[in-house]
Formats: C-alpha cells, structure tokens, sequence
C-alpha cells in the first residue's frame, strides 16, 4: 500500500505525458498533495474546480434517477486531456484523483490502465 505521496510520484513518473496530478477531497475541494503543474497549471485551481465538476455530475445522475457510478471523467482540451477518477473503497470515499496530460505526448487507454493500477495500491 503507498501513501499519497508515493502515489502522487508514481503517477507522475510512470504515466507518459503527464504534466499534473493531484489528490482531492471533493467534499471541500482541497487538494491533499499535488505534484507538477506550474506555471502552465495551477492544480490547486484545477483542483476546486473539478470538484464542482464532480458534483454537478453527480447531481445529474441523482436528478436522472441512474443508479450508477462514476468511474472516471474525462475532459479533452485542445492540447490536454483531463482525467478525474473518483476513488472507492474504505476510507478512499470523497476523493478523486485528478490527472493531466499532454495529448502530443500521453496514451489515454493506458493512462487510464495505469490510473486504476495505481488507484488500487493507494492507502489513504
């Protein structure tokens, strides 16, 4: 089991084309632990931001009466892909993590393999 920060380390280095990852707590938008980004992308915004994703996401599910789940999120930018992929398990509820990538640059298939790889050896 790796904690936050080794799991933030190791998306960002064995994932291809990633400029950015986070660990957030889309309850109160906060990310608990970033890695990369910079100048180029401010994962703290991102972070808070892509929690009002999540929950108008799951208010339309609600609204919709879909008895599902959300596994992840993608978002396809010109330049970039954005990938929220909300965590389950014990203690894991309420937290997404948040993945961005350089098109040029990143697989999205494995990008995603690789996310839910990691996913599962976080221990929050």
């Amino acid at each position: 089991m790796a904690n936050t920060e080794t799991t933030l380390k190791d998306a960002m280095t064995s994932i291809e084309g990633v400029i950015g990852v986070a660990l957030v707590d889309y309850t109160s938008g906060m990310a608990l632990g970033t890695i990369g980004g910079g100048k180029e992308l401010d994962l703290t915004v991102a972070a808070a931001g892509n929690t009002d994703v999540v929950r108008a996401k799951a208010r339309t599910m609600e609204l919709l009466g879909l008895k599902d789940e959300i596994e992840d999120i993608l978002i396809t930018l010109g330049t970039q892909y954005h990938l929220i992929r909300l965590l389950r398990g014990r203690g894991k509820n309420g937290l997404f993590l948040y993945l961005a990538l350089d098109k040029g640059r990143a697989n999205l298939a494995m990008a995603r393999h690789q996310l839910r790889s990691i996913e599962s050896d976080l221990d929050v």
